[in-house]
């Protein structure tokens, strides 16, 4: 079969170096992929915010499987549009795409099905939001953009000057564009962060192994939020845990979708905390994260397209996924100056000799071939993979392998996994 990847990070690198593997892929195109894409895949000059020369590309190659990694594609409604035309496409609807696309919308259905989530109150102009803030009991409040941001919209305020900050950011100075028309102000709960992605076809869920991602630019959980600035895989929560997680928010996601009329199909990413009184539902996304996709893919021992076709198909539950038992650790290396202004264009070496490790894996997310130079072209980079037996030994190999690379201006934090 043919087999379509849309986008260019490290997510996507990851989905094509688990794709390329597959006996049922016979071509795998990615649009527009990077660098290290072109390895396992024909890249195509099509960004996926280009929807209808997405379609058409699609149309026109016969594209038997099209894999949808960015959020901007799924919100856009590439799934529709191809779905229309009797393709198939891994992915939510653009409806079911509000669940990530909407803040508030996630947060209003949260509320409504008791999906246990922190409470909220949603502004759309800013003088209600300061009136707010003047009036707020406690610090520190997390306060959101609504539209899809990079993973930059999102920031833990600690008192009332930093809250202001950010709401001029949305409100005034229009720093995320559209997304920050309107904002979303939750409480803040404290706890440890974890990431639970759920394969599902719209009535089956295949729950995969929980991550840890790392969100924040500094070590220690300091700075301004990234995208991600790594993730562990598995991460370990007690069995009773993840069946409360299971009972409690995912099953209760996916019908509540289905009994609103947009039935969900593909991943369905909850990212949450994990406090004394249970876990609580942060927020959704409804693709693979992105750094948590490169651990988890990393350790995936079966096929890939078998799981992706089931929930297309809705025979996800003929699928059993099996797991490398060991530990992954991902690392991510970053241009400086990221998650704010960055200089692309810098040559990056030692990339072979990361990779010479056999339980390394080197996925390309900003890369861009310059003749035979493979140069920086984005805020996060390159994502290092380490396997072990344990974290501790995953760790330590994929830091030795960050220690080959080099580029002007790379940074990354040195804690990922640390501890665990």
């Amino acid at each position: 079969m043919q087999v379509l990847v849309v986008g260019g990070g490290g997510r996507e690198h990851a989905l094509c170096w688990k794709l390329a593997q597959s006996p049922l892929v016979k071509k795998l195109y990615v649009a527009p992929g990077n660098a290290g894409c072109a390895a396992v895949a024909e890249r195509v000059a099509i960004q996926p915010t280009q929807i209808d020369v997405l379609t058409d590309f699609v149309h026109s190659r016969r594209i038997d499987l099209t894999v949808v990694g960015p959020e901007v594609a799924l919100v856009g409604g590439l799934v529709d549009r191809l779905t229309k035309l009797g393709l198939k496409a891994f992915g939510p609807t653009k409806e079911a795409a509000r669940l990530e696309g909407s803040k508030s919308y996630a947060k209003a259905l949260a509320r409504t099905h008791n999906i246990p989530s922190p409470d909220f109150r949603v502004f759309q102009s800013l003088p209600p939001a300061l009136t707010y803030l003047e009036r707020a009991a406690h610090y520190p409040l997390v306060i959101k953009a609504d539209g899809l941001a990079s993973g930059k919209g999102v920031r833990v305020c600690s008192d009332e000057a930093e809250a202001k900050e950010h709401l001029l950011d949305c409100f005034e100075r229009g720093r995320f564009g559209e997304a920050g028309a309107r904002v979303v102000i939750e409480d803040f709960v404290k706890g440890t962060e974890a990431s639970v992605l759920v394969v599902t076809c719209g009535k089956t869920l295949l729950v995969l192994e929980p991550a840890r991602d790392y969100k924040t630019a500094l070590d220690g959980d300091r700075g301004p939020n990234t995208g991600g600035m790594g993730a562990v895989s598995p991460a370990s929560l007690p069995p009773e845990t993840m069946t409360r997680i299971e009972e409690k928010i995912l099953i209760p996601t996916v019908h509540a979708m289905a009994r609103e009329g947009h039935p969900f199909k593909g991943v369905l990413y909850a990212g949450l905390m994990l406090t004394p009184a249970g876990p609580r539902l942060l927020e959704y996304n409804v693709r693979f994260g992105d750094p948590e996709a490169q651990p988890t893919l990393a350790r995936l021992k079966s096929d890939l397209v078998p799981l992706l076709l089931g929930a297309v198909d809705g025979s996800l539950d003929q699928v059993t996924p099996v797991w490398d038992e060991r530990k992954a650790v991902c690392v991510v290396l970053t241009s400086g100056g990221y998650p704010g202004e960055f200089k692309r264009g810098f040559a990056i070496h030692g990339l072979e000799a990361a990779a010479e490790d056999p339980d390394v894996r080197v996925f390309h997310a900003g890369t861009e071939r310059k003749g035979e130079r493979i140069v920086t072209d984005g805020g996060r980079v390159l994502n290092v993979v380490g396997l072990g037996a344990t974290v501790a030994q995953a760790r330590e190999r994929a830091y030795a392998a960050v220690k080959k690379i080099h580029f002007e201006g790379m940074h990354y934090r040195t804690d990922i996994g640390a501890g665990l």
